[in-house]
């Protein structure tokens, strides 16, 4: 099991001088696995993750625009540009198809990569990620709306940034281009939903910020339901699309379930066909 990136640093990516971290080495023969963190957090946050997937699948994982070792810009911030990074990073890897795991923002980011660059998206897991802004419970934007850089002071958010740019008026710039980004999030239709071509599992807590009924709707227009499987009482073939809802969840509280996820997603990504126990 991995514990240490076999290869690390930063890349030239859309004028970012972009950090990222490689574990286990590329052209392995499954795909290789993109995680990608969420709003204000860097790689460190996926540790457990990397660890936990590493010993099966090279694991690629990198600090979005402003977030951990990656250095903001003058670049204005969407989940588009941030798609479009990741997909850089993909091509520069010499990466021709990978599965895509995001958190919160992050999955809102893998989201954009399978509808902007599908041809690089093998299977996509959005974890507490929504597709549009009505997804989140409105406690979230107000959250965001009242966020300052105050907020961060002392925190591993404020002294990563610190470390390459000293600059405090730096710091409260970036804070307020992330808060841009969570107050008009983006806003993905159904129609584009049900056009991504890669297989998709959602996954959320029953205590999340994201409500359970968007969860189910992503569920939904990604292929999900089975009315053959609801008659006959078993599935018969591999389902498009899976929907995990853990109990007594928070949205911050799903990253530590690692353990119990892992096991599903791999499944998932492996095309692992569901077993049925033989009682009739």
């Amino acid at each position: 099991m991995a514990t240490k990136p076999s290869s690390n640093g930063h890349l030239p990516i859309n004028g970012l001088n972009l950090y990222h971290e490689v574990y286990g080495e590329l052209g392995r023969p499954k795909p290789p696995l993109l995680l990608i963190p969420g709003a204000f957090m860097a790689t460190d946050s996926m540790k457990s993750w990397v660890s936990a997937f590493a010993g099966e699948r090279t694991v690629i994982v990198f600090d979005q625009q402003g977030h951990g070792r990656t250095p903001d810009t003058s670049r204005k911030m969407s989940y588009e540009r941030f798609a479009d990074d990741a997909a850089a990073l993909l091509r520069a890897l010499e990466v021709e198809r990978a599965d895509v795991m995001g958190f919160s923002q992050g999955g809102g980011v893998a989201l954009q990569l399978a509808l902007r660059h599908p041809t690089l998206v093998n299977k996509l897991v959005p974890l507490s990620a929504t597709y549009r802004k009505d997804g989140w419970y409105p406690s979230v934007s107000e959250g965001i709306e009242g966020l300052s850089a105050a907020a961060f002071a002392g925190t591993p958010v404020e002294k990563a940034f610190r470390e390459h740019t000293p600059d405090a008026r730096a710091f409260d710039a970036y804070v307020e281009k992330m808060k841009v980004l969570g107050v008009d999030d983006q806003n993905i239709s159904d129609a584009q939903m049900r056009s991504i071509s890669a297989k998709t599992m959602v996954i959320v807590g029953d205590a999340d910020a994201v409500k359970p009924e968007h969860a189910l709707a992503m569920f939904k227009l990604r292929g999900g339901g089975d009315e053959e499987a609801a008659a006959s009482g078993t599935l018969r073939k591999v389902p498009a699309a899976r929907l995990v809802i853990l109990a007594a969840t928070s949205h911050i509280g799903i990253l530590g379930e690692s353990a119990v996820l892992v096991p599903m997603v791999s499944a998932f990504l492996d095309d692992v066909r569901p077993t049925t126990p033989d009682l009739f």
